[in-house]
């Protein structure tokens, strides 16, 4: 019994609100560059089309996981609103969203169709 308490406990205080979830922008993206970070062993540089003038820089854990040259092309669901990040004396401009399962295999999150680079989430 006490066990499912504290369970309940941990998700109710990781709740948020609607106030909170609409302030998270997502956007679909396409990688255009996959580089290997010097220094790291589970980081990669990715060069991200977001339908902006300018691409992005965006730091993702995924060499463990995925091969570079696999990445290049595919489109992804980024979070464009995060507040930038220096890493490895670079700059992360967003954060690429993942899904991994127990057994530790991760796929990147995606839409279905592809869509134009930019296309929001709602």
């Amino acid at each position: 019994m006490e066990e499912a308490k504290t369970i309940k406990n941990e998700t109710e205080n990781n709740l948020i609100t609607i106030d909170d979830l609409i302030k998270v922008d997502l956007r679909v993206g396409t990688i255009v560059e996959c580089e290997d970070v010097e220094g790291s062993r589970k980081l990669y540089k990715l060069t991200v089309d977001l339908g902006e003038e300018n691409k992005r820089t965006i730091f993702a854990g995924l060499a463990k996981y995925l091969e570079k040259d696999s990445l290049i092309g595919r489109q992804g669901i980024f979070v464009a609103n995060l507040k930038p990040r220096k890493i490895m004396d670079s700059e992360s401009q967003g954060m690429m969203l993942v899904a991994k399962d127990q057994s530790g295999k991760l796929e990147l999150v995606t839409v279905s169709n592809e869509v134009s680079n930019g296309t929001k989430l709602s």
